[in-house]
Protein backbone atom coordinates (compact mmCIF):
# COMPACT_ATOMS: atom_id res chain seq x y z
CA UNK A 1 0.00 0.00 0.00
CA UNK A 2 1.33 3.43 -0.92
CA UNK A 3 1.87 5.64 2.12
CA UNK A 4 0.63 8.77 0.31
CA UNK A 5 -2.75 7.20 -0.45
CA UNK A 6 -3.01 5.92 3.13
CA UNK A 7 -2.15 9.39 4.44
CA UNK A 8 -4.87 10.88 2.23
CA UNK A 9 -7.48 8.43 3.55
CA UNK A 10 -6.33 8.99 7.15
CA UNK A 11 -6.40 12.77 6.75
CA UNK A 12 -9.93 12.68 5.39
CA UNK A 13 -11.02 10.40 8.23
CA UNK A 14 -9.53 12.67 10.90
CA UNK A 15 -11.55 15.65 9.71
CA UNK A 16 -14.61 13.64 8.68
CA UNK A 17 -14.46 14.53 4.99
CA UNK A 18 -15.88 12.44 2.19
CA UNK A 19 -14.08 12.09 -1.12
CA UNK A 20 -16.61 14.59 -2.50
CA UNK A 21 -15.65 17.17 0.12
CA UNK A 22 -11.94 16.74 -0.56
CA UNK A 23 -12.58 16.93 -4.30
CA UNK A 24 -14.35 20.27 -3.88
CA UNK A 25 -11.71 21.69 -1.53
CA UNK A 26 -8.80 20.62 -3.74
CA UNK A 27 -10.57 21.27 -7.07
CA UNK A 28 -9.79 17.70 -8.13
CA UNK A 29 -12.15 15.14 -9.67
CA UNK A 30 -13.63 12.69 -7.16
CA UNK A 31 -12.71 9.82 -9.51
CA UNK A 32 -9.05 10.86 -9.25
CA UNK A 33 -9.20 10.67 -5.45
CA UNK A 34 -11.03 7.33 -5.50
CA UNK A 35 -8.47 5.80 -7.89
CA UNK A 36 -5.57 7.20 -5.87
CA UNK A 37 -6.88 6.00 -2.52
CA UNK A 38 -7.65 2.56 -3.96
CA UNK A 39 -4.08 2.30 -5.23
CA UNK A 40 -5.17 2.08 -8.86
CA UNK A 41 -3.14 5.03 -10.11
CA UNK A 42 -0.89 7.81 -8.91
CA UNK A 43 -2.07 11.36 -9.62
CA UNK A 44 0.13 13.99 -11.20
CA UNK A 45 2.49 15.76 -8.79
CA UNK A 46 0.42 18.96 -9.08
CA UNK A 47 -2.72 17.04 -8.06
CA UNK A 48 -0.94 15.55 -5.04
CA UNK A 49 0.11 19.05 -3.99
CA UNK A 50 -3.50 20.28 -4.36
CA UNK A 51 -4.79 17.39 -2.20
CA UNK A 52 -2.09 18.03 0.41
CA UNK A 53 -2.81 21.77 0.50
CA UNK A 54 -6.55 21.23 0.96
CA UNK A 55 -6.05 18.75 3.80
CA UNK A 56 -3.43 20.93 5.49
CA UNK A 57 -5.74 23.97 5.25
CA UNK A 58 -8.39 21.87 7.03
CA UNK A 59 -6.02 21.11 9.91
CA UNK A 60 -4.13 17.98 8.89
CA UNK A 61 -0.41 17.65 9.50
CA UNK A 62 1.45 15.02 7.51
CA UNK A 63 4.14 13.02 9.28
CA UNK A 64 7.04 11.92 7.05
CA UNK A 65 8.48 8.43 7.01
CA UNK A 66 10.93 8.39 9.91
CA UNK A 67 11.46 4.72 10.61
CA UNK A 68 8.12 4.34 12.33
CA UNK A 69 6.01 4.91 9.23
CA UNK A 70 4.41 7.89 7.57
CA UNK A 71 1.17 9.22 8.97
CA UNK A 72 -1.30 12.04 9.41
CA UNK A 73 -2.60 13.81 12.50
CA UNK A 74 -4.70 16.79 13.48
CA UNK A 75 -2.64 19.93 13.97
CA UNK A 76 -2.82 21.52 17.42
CA UNK A 77 -4.91 24.65 17.47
Amino acid sequence: MDSASAQCRAGRALIGWSQDQLAMAAKVAKATIASFEAGKRAPYDRTLLDLQAALEAAGIEFIPENGSGAGARLRKK
